[in-house]
């Protein structure tokens, strides 16, 4: 289906509403998952380093598996996409409430509700892109806030049930909370042409001139047929043979057979000849699109922006997601009362970072501010606040600091406007799936590398030392590739002529 000018309106701002509630949603428990983080580790006495496997796996996989993601999002749509990942996150959780141990909680938590996250993350991200244009930066902004508002929700809401129904309850709770992913799904009605012409089913003479694209000569219809000829005349040899016995009434009922069915064979043979061919041609077409698909991510990888910008998200994730993760047992190793807490200190990451993702995608739609180094100027100041850490020994120290990480966190929702500036819109499912692999495997190693240092050291402030070094690392290398190439990479996109297309939704999908 091909998709035609994005409306920047009109049913693109349902897109918005049912994609922010999507997020919210499914990322609610497992941004959120520090609260039951310290569940866990009384429930089970498990170490810290792998007792944080669990939510750093239902962070990361769903970005680990981002390219299959797209994948299923650029072959299904994003409707049954999206309903069938609710079912997956909602019953993630459910199953979770009857972990007997730490090593299930690794599928049930950690795999299948971190996979369907990643599966309506894309999602919802693609299809609001193909939705807004000229509006992109601020439509990202709002939908992201999503899981943002989640994390600030789901972490008071997941302590509250924890304390009236246990932790076993709470989990059912949220799951069958998850299970309204499936009417925001249903709303999610994919773009299309008013001009696309209904599929036309093909006829098999029409094959042929279909696949004539390929280099390669295969065997046609007729030396399929030859093929099949030859092991007729065997047959009809044979039969010769039984016919000139000493059987006459058997060879009389022999030929009148032959007679009545000489059309059949006929028809078989072009109908195999034609499935035959068939065959061949579909499995060309395979492997031409995987090869285009290996070009392709060659392609990408030259450009030094793109190879720079995956260093640099795999460095933030390993370094920028444990706080969220791991603050409030960092607050209680510096020995905070809990009488201090005003608030959760994942509460006020959760709502600064939707304050950051709203407000910084405003700032990507203004013409004058260059994105790019937007980014980069948020991966230095979070790195210099992760250092900050070990330094803080109050409730309000660590607090502030929550807001400046939780903040500056929310350049997630202008990563995408970046990815699509670097490599074009045409690319951005398949630029965005390679860069999520890379997050989702920072996102899994974070957590548990911090925790190890804990266990090693008994302090977390090397830990924090270390993720500091590596979003700074990230931030500098992204800089040193941005000055040279950012405007030489956006001249290389060939703009298209402008053109003006009418466009309507789709509501017989």
């Amino acid at each position: 289906m091909e998709l035609k000018k994005s409306p920047d309106g009109g049913w693109g701002w349902v897109i918005v509403f049912v994609s922010f509630f999507t997020q919210f949603l499914c990322y609610g428990s497992p941004l959120a998952v520090g609260v039951l983080y310290i569940e866990w580790l009384d429930a089970f006495g498990e170490g810290k380093g792998k007792t944080a496997w669990v939510g750093s796996l239902a962070s990361g996989v769903g970005l680990l598996a981002s390219p299959v993601c797209s994948l299923c999002v650029s072959s299904f749509g994003a409707r049954p996409v999206t309903i069938f990942s609710g079912f997956m996150v909602a019953g993630g959780l459910m199953l979770s409430s009857f972990a007997p141990n730490i090593y299930f909680l690794f599928f049930s938590y950690g795999i299948v509700v971190g996979l369907g996250c990643g599966l309506l993350y894309t999602a919802t991200v693609t299809i609001t892109c193909q939705y807004f244009d000229d509006r992109r930066g601020l439509a990202l902004g709002l939908i992201s806030t999503g899981s943002s508002v989640g994390l600030f929700i789901y972490a008071a809401l997941q302590r509250m049930l924890v304390e009236f129904y246990g932790l076993d309850g709470c989990l059912l709770i949220v799951g069958a909370l998850a299970l309204n992913i499936l009417a925001c799904g249903s709303l999610m009605r994919p773009l299309q042409s008013s001009d696309c012409p209904l599929p036309k089913k093909i006829a098999p003479e029409d094959l042929p001139d279909k696949y004539s694209i390929y280099n390669e000569k295969g065997k046609n219809l007729e030396e399929n047929i030859n093929i099949l000829d030859k092991s007729y005349s065997s047959e009809e040899k044979c039969r010769s043979t039984l016919a000139n016995g000493d059987w006459k009434q058997e060879s009389l009922l022999f030929k009148n057979l032959t007679v009545a069915h000489t059309k059949e064979p006929e028809t078989y043979k072009k109908k195999v000849a034609e499935q035959t061919y068939f065959c061949k041609q579909l499995a060309k077409r395979k492997w031409q699109l995987y090869k285009n698909y290996c070009g392709e991510t060659v392609a990408l990888f030259k450009n030094k922006v793109f190879s720079a910008l995956f260093i640099a998200i795999l460095l933030f994730d390993i370094g920028g997601f444990p706080p969220s993760l791991l603050m409030e047992d960092v607050a209680r190793s510096s020995n905070v009362k809990e009488e201090e807490f005003i608030m959760p200190l994942i509460s006020i990451i959760g709502i600064m970072t939707a304050v950051g993702k709203l407000l910084l995608g405003i700032l990507a739609d203004f013409k004058w501010i260059n994105t790019l180094y937007l980014y980069v100027a948020t991966l230095i100041i979070m790195g210099l606040a992760l250092c900050a850490i070990p330094f803080a020994k109050s409730y309000v120290t660590l607090a502030l600091l929550s807001a400046i990480l939780g903040f500056f966190t929310g350049n997630w929702s202008i990563f995408p406007y970046v990815t699509t500036k670097t490599v074009g819109i045409e690319k951005l499912a398949h630029a965005y799936g390679i860069l999520m692999f890379f997050a989702g495997l920072g996102n899994s190693l974070g957590p548990p590398i911090v925790g190890w240092f804990y266990d090693w050291t008994q302090t977390y402030d090397i830990a924090f030392y270390f993720s500091g070094f590596c979003v700074l690392l990230g931030g500098f290398i992204l800089l040193l590739a941005a000055l040279p190439s950012w405007n030489t990479c956006n001249k290389q996109l060939p703009k298209p002529a402008p053109t003006t297309f009418l466009y309507k939704v789709a509501f017989n999908v």
